[in-house]
């Protein structure tokens, strides 16, 4: 029954923004950390975002710093990573997994994933 789900990639235009959606099932995502990892084609998976269960502390990656937010709506059971100022090197498809609590530092700590959305940016 547990279950993530991804939804918002589509094509945007560079310097356009996307807001991705994480919506969860099966479980209250209210006590766990929520991390937005991208893998861009022949590339390896690599961690993009992540907010806690607690605070709604965030961390992001150096690359997306101050274009990048990532929130959570615990009444809706969903988080959110709301994407601006969006340059071509962040094609890549999107995925959110849940870890317990606080954000984690490795991808293998992450339990649950969701399929990805494609996001491409493109003129």
């Amino acid at each position: 029954q547990v279950q993530l789900v991804e939804s918002g990639g589509g094509l945007v235009q560079p310097g356009g923004s996307l807001r991705l959606s994480c919506a969860a099932s099966g479980f209250t995502l209210d006590y766990y950390a929520i991390g937005w990892f991208r893998q861009a084609p022949g590339k390896e998976r690599e961690g993009v975002s992540c907010i806690s269960s607690s605070d709604s502390g965030t961390i992001y990656a150096d690359s997306v710093k101050g274009r990048f937010t990532v929130s959570r709506d615990n009444g809706k059971n969903t988080v959110y990573l709301q994407m601006n100022s969006l340059r071509p090197e962040a094609t890549a498809v999107y995925y959110c997994a849940s870890t317990k609590r606080l954000c984690k530092p490795m991808v293998d700590e992450y339990d649950y994933w969701g399929q990805g959305t494609q996001v491409t940016v493109s003129s």
